[in-house]
């Protein structure tokens, strides 16, 4: 699933193709909103929140949300369509650009009013004008026993980290992502490496964690299973998170250097 920096980069995007611009064209190719046609309105802002994607135009807020397999592509006016049309969940288009959003996870469009509604449970964002370290920290600090790896991916505690982040972010701090919460020592110290981790890649097409920009060099551990850690040489592991969301998000540590956690001390 993208991650918060993902998102950042898609609504930068999206705010330069269609911020200022009247809609020209506006095609929600959802049942529940088919009938909805903001052509004739101007566009104010596209922003990210966390994962979510807000694009306001006049009293309305078109509500998308990526999950697993969305994208947002902008072509100038007249361009073909790198993707197949049937993809495509909605299209805005402007006298001189066309922003599709294909396979999106969520197409709403709710009144601006009620943006509060579809994100207002969301912790602080960790790439937004809102992000407070302090109240993150003692989000996280009420996660008390669940796991880390757990907790990181909860986006109430803070916005925008997905899998790829937890598992780096375990690795850094040299926990093993099953340890709990409370367990965790320097929780502010965590925080403050996720902010830092996604204000460096937010501008990046590539994410980078290690310093090292050769494939295959990127990341410490995510998506690294079975082959030798970059640090120490151990194997790494992979395995299913077991999450009680029921997700089944593959989790990546280092044995060595992210020994368990001694729960007796």
């Amino acid at each position: 699933m993208p991650e918060g920096d993902t998102v950042w980069r898609v609504a930068l995007r999206l705010d330069a193709a269609l911020t200022g611009n009247t809609l020209t064209e506006c095609d929600i190719r959802v049942p529940r909103f088919a009938t909805v046609d903001l052509s004739g309105q101007r566009v104010d802002e596209v922003l990210a929140r966390g994962k979510h994607l807000l694009i306001r135009v006049g009293e309305h807020t078109i509500h998308t949300h990526l999950k697993m397999d969305g994208v947002w592509q902008v072509y100038p006016r007249g361009t073909r369509w790198t993707r197949p049309a049937h993809q495509a969940r909605i299209v805005l288009g402007t006298q001189d650009t066309v922003a599709v959003g294909f396979l999106l996870g969520i197409t709403e469009v709710i009144a601006r009013s009620d943006e509060d509604d579809v994100v207002g449970h969301l912790g602080p964002d960790l790439l937004g004008p809102d992000w407070d370290a302090s109240t993150a920290a003692a989000n996280l600090a009420a996660a008390g026993c669940r796991p880390i790896g757990e907790a990181l991916l909860d986006q109430r505690i803070m916005a925008g980290i997905g899998n790829a982040y937890r598992n780096e972010i375990c690795f850094l701090r040299g926990v093993d992502p099953r340890t709990p919460t409370d367990r965790v020592p320097n929780l502010p110290a965590v925080v403050d490496l996720a902010h830092r981790l996604l204000q460096a890649n937010c501008r990046r097409a590539a994410r980078i964690t290690t310093g090292d920009r050769r494939p295959g060099r990127r990341e410490w551990v995510y998506g690294r299973g079975g082959e030798p850690c970059l640090r120490c040489g151990t194997t790494i592991v992979a395995t299913d998170s077991g999450e009680q969301s029921g997700a089944q998000r593959a989790v990546y540590y280092c044995p060595t250097c992210q020994p368990p956690a001694r729960l007796n001390d």
